[in-house]
C-alpha cells in the first residue's frame, strides 16, 4: 500500500471516487511515479522509479489505462476544478486555449495514425511532416502570482485521428450493419462496440 504525505492526499482525494477503489490504488502508484520520472513518462518508467518493475502484477497497471472503467472527462471537469479553486483569484474573465501536439508513432496495428506538420522541425522555407498521433490539449491560461505570468494548464487531452480513420469506421459500422446482430458480446464485431473516449486515459501527464 502507498503511503503518501497528507498534503499530497488532500489534494488526490477529490479524484478517489471516481475510480474503483483497486484501481485507485494502482492510479496513485502511477501518478507518483509519472512526477518522479525523468524523460518519458510511460507506465514501465513509472514502476521502475517506484521499485515496482518486478513485481509480479506488473500487467495491471497498465490495465489502469486500457481496460479499467472510469471517466478522463469526469477526472478532467474535478481537476479543471481545483486548479480554479486553489489558482484562481475570481477577479478577471476565465481563460482558455487549445493547442496540438504530435506524438511520433509508428506501426500498423495504430489505427488513429496520421501524417501531420512537424511543428518542431517546420520552417516558413521547409516543409517537415511525421507519422504519428495528435493530440488536442484544452488548458486553462491562468495568471500564477507567484510567476508573474499567465500559464496554461492543461486538464483535458484527446486524441484527433486523421479524416480516413472515421471513414474506415462508418465503413466497417456499415458492413457490421449488414451482418446483422452478433451472437453475443464476446464475438461482437469491433464496429459494433461503443465508441471509446480518446482521452486523458492515454497520457500520464
Amino acid at each position: 500500500m502507498l503511503t503518501l504525505p497528507d498534503a499530497i492526499v488532500a489534494v488526490l482525494i477529490p479524484f478517489a471516487t471516481l475510480f474503483h477503489c483497486r484501481t485507485w490504488d494502482k492510479a496513485q502508484v502511477l501518478l507518483v511515479g509519472a512526477v518522479l520520472t525523468p524523460g518519458q513518462r510511460t507506465v514501465a518508467a513509472a514502476l521502475r522509479v517506484m521499485g515496482l518493475s518486478g513485481d509480479r502484477n506488473y500487467a495491471l497497471y497498465h490495465h489502469v489505462l486500457n481496460r479499467a472503467a472510469w471517466s478522463p472527462l469526469q477526472v478532467s471537469q474535478v481537476l479543471l476544478g481545483l486548479l480554479i479553486r486553489h489558482l484562481d483569484w475570481g477577479d478577471a474573465p476565465l481563460v482558455f486555449g487549445i493547442d496540438e501536439t504530435l506524438e511520433r508513432r509508428q506501426g500498423p496495428q495504430i489505427n488513429a495514425l496520421g501524417v501531420y506538420r512537424d511543428a518542431v522541425r517546420f520552417s516558413r522555407s521547409y516543409v517537415v511532416k511525421a507519422s504519428g498521433l495528435r493530440w488536442v490539449s484544452l488548458m486553462w491560461l491562468g495568471h500564477i502570482p507567484w510567476a508573474g505570468r499567465r500559464w496554461a494548464l492543461p486538464f483535458l487531452t484527446v486524441l484527433a485521428p486523421p479524416e480516413r480513420y472515421y471513414l474506415a469506421k462508418g465503413k466497417l459500422s456499415q458492413e457490421a450493419h449488414r451482418l446483422g446482430p452478433s451472437d453475443g458480446p464476446a464475438t461482437a464485431p469491433l464496429a459494433a462496440q461503443p465508441d471509446h473516449w480518446w482521452g486523458t486515459a492515454a497520457t500520464l501527464y
